[in-house]
């Protein structure tokens, strides 16, 4: 499409198009705020004659757009989509849906000064490349500003005002109350007194949550207790009725305390002394485990280094919960590490990194291929939405976002290796370069080695009874080289 610099953008039948959705807070799965939205601007996107695909909708449902510390996936995923010219109009509800943040709106105007882009809405249309519409704008996100400010302010004086007056403030429901946060539920309340009993007398979280599962009993959100669950527990200041706002202790709660002050007290004490001993009795130094972030368990979580005091290894990250979600597979870390070291340094030597691109992004083909599967799964989704009367927006959106999820955590494997980091180690001399990676302790180095040489250090259960090393149960599984 040709046109002067100064001339106004026109819009082409066909073009395609982007939706924006946005609501503040959702407090259950009911999603009529954003629908709605969304049905609004179909409707502007049918009168403009735009195409807009179904990974061209970006919903930010229950994202507040003031906080400037929140974050908004829709958001970003739309000005990426702009930077990369997939989108030049966007449709929205109203501005205050798009952005509330003055430095939102120069974000978007910063993409917008080399795309022309077109901003529709439900009373007007903007051209974000026209110096009057920019200043209207500014304005209009100003005043947003402003109102979303002393919404702010008014919200933060209101519950500093209940602080002082001692009235309950929470988010799920404290174990031992009720839902108001102001009755004790006994038989909750016993638990509460028993827990807090049993650490004093030295049983640790981990034990204590056990026996509350193998009990059958379930926290507040009816799920089995875990180590942290009994943790947070104890440093509970709402079974105490000790009222805080901000960090800071405003005095006596409203509600009725489960646990006397003297005895909670006693239990932080008791908390910071055993954290303290605990401490004292790990003389070992600290370890750089050298395959962080490689290490992976067969269930499919990462293993995380730690060490016993008597040796140091590799253990699932699920080793802490309980019940069928709980995994305790672990594996020696000096003989693993001195396995996947020899396999690493093979490879290296093998490797002519001379005139390499200084970076790669490297995707195997199965997964381009299961992206255009999806994308089309996308389409025959939208179309079937549009066709069928009986296809409600819960399942839609529903399956939608299943799809939409597979994509992601596909295109979150495909990362930039930048080729550089095996500059100066591989090739024939590789075992010599390594050992010097060794002498100098550079482990940040060897981490990042093992990161792009392979995806997963995979750990299978053992195969040979014995306290020797068994190789069998390592998968290593390479990365694709450029």
């Amino acid at each position: 499409m040709s046109r002067s610099k100064n001339s106004k953008p026109t819009i082409t039948p066909g073009e395609l198009g982007a939706i924006y959705c946005r609501i503040s807070h959702t407090k259950d799965e009911d999603q009529t705020g954003v629908d709605r939205q969304e049905r609004i601007c179909r409707e502007i996107a049918e009168r403009l004659q735009l195409r807009v695909e179904p990974e061209h909708i970006y919903v930010d449902n229950n994202r507040s757009a003031w906080q400037r510390n929140r974050k908004r996936p829709g958001w970003n995923a739309m000005l990426k989509a702009m930077a990369d010219d997939e989108i030049r109009h966007v449709i929205v509800y109203h501005p205050d849906r798009l952005m509330r943040q003055p430095r939102d709106l120069e974000e978007l105007l910063s993409i917008a000064d080399d795309k022309r882009i077109m901003l529709h809405g439900e009373a007007n249309r903007r051209d974000l490349s026209d110096p009057d519409d920019r200043f209207i704008l500014r304005i209009e996100v100003a005043h947003a500003c402003r109102s979303s400010d002393d919404t702010s302010r008014r919200l933060k004086d209101m519950l500093a005002d209940h602080a002082r007056a001692g009235n309950p403030h929470f988010g799920n429901r404290p174990y031992g109350y009720s839902r108001d946060g102001k009755t004790i539920v006994e038989d909750e309340a016993e638990i509460v007194r028993e827990v807090f009993r049993r650490y004093l007398d030295g049983e640790a979280p981990a034990a204590i949550a056990q026996d509350l599962q193998n009990r059958k009993i379930l926290t507040s959100k009816e799920k089995l207790w875990e180590p942290d669950n009994v943790r947070n527990l104890l440093s509970s200041r709402y079974v105490a009725a000790i009222r805080t706002h901000r960090g800071e202790e405003f005095g006596i709660g409203s509600w009725p305390a489960i646990i006397d002050r003297g005895q909670w007290e006693e239990v932080q004490e008791f908390r910071k002394h055993r954290a303290t001993s605990i401490k004292a009795k790990q003389k070992h130094p600290t370890r750089y485990y050298l395959l962080r972030g490689v290490a992976t368990c067969t269930c499919g979580m990462r293993m995380a280094g730690t060490n016993s005091g008597r040796y140091a290894y590799y253990r699932c990250t699920r080793a802490d919960l309980n019940g069928e979600q709980k995994c305790g597979r672990s594996v020696s870390a000096e003989p693993l590490e001195r396995f996947v070291r020899d396999v690493a340094i093979k490879g290296l030597k093998e490797m002519d990194v001379s005139g390499r691109a200084p970076a790669t992004t490297v995707r195997p083909e199965a997964d381009v291929e299961a992206d255009e599967k999806d994308q089309q799964r996308l389409k025959e989704l939208n179309q079937l939405w549009l066709d069928d009367d009986d296809f409600s927006m819960t399942e839609y959106q529903a399956m939608r976002k299943e799809i939409l999820k597979r994509i992601k955590d596909r295109q979150r494997q495909t990362v930039q290796r930048p080729i550089a980091v095996l500059v100066g180690i591989a090739g024939p001399d590789a075992e010599n370069n390594w050992k010097a990676l060794e002498k100098r302790k550079d482990y940040a180095r060897m981490n990042a080695i093992y990161r792009f040489l392979f995806s997963a250090v995979v750990i299978h259960p053992p195969t040979t009874r014995g306290r020797g090393f068994d190789t069998d149960r390592v998968e290593i599984k390479p990365n694709p080289l450029p």
